[in-house]
């Protein structure tokens, strides 16, 4: 796939285990994936419930992974056709987004996305 997509990204149970308010360990298999998506140009927006100093914790795991975000709850392009609040993206991933692939961890209470097959469906689509 030659364009640009947007992509919205979930924080808490998608690049990092629930651990809320704190940021929770890395799930495995994010860094690289959200890495080579912006290596592929796409844009990244970080869609997260968190606010102030947590929004700035998370904000600050992209960039101490060096993972480029295009926004952070916001898409800016869509002001120009339109008022809504709904962040506009071409793909969604979140741990609670009805068919995200998700997996257990032993001891972790909530479950988290499976990069590995976010990974294969991104490939498949032509993302990756």
């Amino acid at each position: 796939m030659d364009s640009t997509l947007v992509i919205a990204i979930d924080f808490d149970g998608t690049c990092v285990e629930h651990d809320y308010p704190a940021v929770g360990l890395e799930v495995e298999g994010a860094v690289e994936t959200l890495r080579a998506l912006s290596k592929r140009g796409h844009r990244l927006i970080l869609f997260t419930m968190r606010s102030g100093e947590k929004l700035e914790a998370a904000v600050r795991w992209f960039r101490d992974r060096k993972i480029e975000l295009w926004a952070v709850n916001e898409n800016p392009e869509q002001r120009s056709w339109t008022t809504s609040p709904k962040v506009y993206a071409d793909y969604y991933i979140d741990d609670s987004a009805l068919g995200c692939p998700i997996m257990f961890i032993d001891g972790v209470r909530h479950p988290v996305v499976n990069w590995s097959k976010v990974r294969t469906m991104l490939e498949y689509n032509r993302v990756l």
